[in-house]
């Protein structure tokens, strides 16, 4: 066990005894507080009853009233004056509620930190689950590349295939290679964002010649797996963001609903642009496997990978999209009607303007 977690139980212990100290404490304040003002209205019942008889046996009530000054004797009758009985009743209310309060405020204050400290611990728990899930996905998705990779290069040191052949298993190993490529990519991308260490460069983009780049260079994969790119974005639409950053977000777009359409054996991915409001909307709709409504903003979360996606991934390329589009001043949303109805997703830039010639 680390030394961090060791020292977060303890701590959360001693406040654990803390809060129950503090809580008998209040109770042995309270019980105490009540025997003394008990003890204090018997002590006044027995000068009274003192009284009583002083006056029976033939005292005169001047005499009793300076033996006794707590007592009141009226008609011939002692009893306890008005204004004591309510000092009495004044201070046990008074004293109940100063322990009350102090009692309230050191319970709240200790409830924070177990609250503090549990969430902690929670969020802890989440992250050596993320990673030993994340070390999983990961292993796994490197050793089918690379048992692939390993059969075609036996297969080309075994024997002598004919070129055909040979074409295909070296296409394959560069696919295999291409993907362990992304996915190293991928992985070094997000910790560099979660440090802030990116160089995020604003600057007037053209958004269709930059869409148009990403499409061109996956036009090949998506012909081979029976996909259809379908395109209508302006050629005056431009925004204000990074070019790195513009390719990035679009291709990891692009590859996640290319990843759901080859799931669902096929099918279309259309694009549109218009602009609003000084910004300008990039909407990529699919038809591919879709997912559940409720699960829209999950989808952007590290290491996320919903059930009945399919495809391999590190659950990083719609982390990495989230995190470039809030560098940039924009906004990124994911809409489906449900698993098997495609799905939507909505990228928006802040509009750029740009003077014309």
């Amino acid at each position: 066990m680390k030394v961090t977690r060791v020292f977060q139980l303890t701590t959360l212990a001693l406040v654990l005894v803390s809060a129950v100290q503090v809580g008998w404490w209040l109770l042995d304040q309270h019980a105490y507080t009540v025997e003394k003002v008990s003890a204090a209205r018997a002590a006044y019942v027995a000068q009274t009853a003192a009284a009583q008889a002083l006056l029976d046996s033939g005292s005169s009530a001047q005499r009793v009233q300076q033996l006794l000054p707590g007592i009141r004797i009226s008609a011939g009758r002692a009893a306890l004056a008005p204004e004591l009985a309510r000092s009495l009743t004044t201070e046990e209310r008074r004293r109940a509620n100063q322990y009350a309060w102090e009692g309230g405020f050191f319970l709240l204050a200790l409830a924070l930190c177990i609250a503090m400290i549990a969430r902690a611990l929670r969020a802890e728990r989440q992250v050596y689950e993320e990673q030993d899930s994340f070390l999983a996905l990961v292993s796994h998705q490197f050793k089918t590349p690379l048992a692939s990779l390993q059969l075609s290069l036996e297969t080309l040191a075994l024997r002598s295939p004919p070129p055909p052949v040979a074409r295909t298993l070296i296409d394959r190993m560069l696919a295999d290679i291409a993907r362990m490529e992304l996915m190293v990519t991928q992985i070094l991308e997000s910790a560099r964002l979660e440090r802030g260490r990116v160089d995020f460069k604003s600057e007037p983009l053209q958004l269709a010649g930059a869409v148009a780049r990403v499409v061109a260079q996956l036009e090949e994969r998506s012909r081979a797996e029976r996909i259809e790119f379908v395109s209508d974005i302006g050629p005056e639409l431009h925004i204000a963001s990074d070019a790195l950053a513009l390719d990035v977000v679009v291709r990891n777009v692009l590859e996640n609903a290319l990843a759901a359409v080859r799931s669902a054996g096929g099918g279309s991915i259309a694009l549109s642009a218009r602009a609003a409001n000084d910004e300008v909307e990039l909407s990529v709709r699919d038809s591919g496997v879709g997912f559940q409504p409720a699960d829209g903003a999950r989808l952007f979360e590290k290491f996320t990978r919903l059930h009945g996606a399919g495809h391999y991934g590190t659950g990083l390329g719609l982390f990495i999209v989230h995190r470039m589009m809030q560098l940039g001043q924009g906004r990124v949303r994911a809409h489906s009607e449900g698993v098997g109805r495609g799905a939507c997703f909505v990228l928006t830039w802040p509009a750029a303007q740009v003077p014309r010639s």
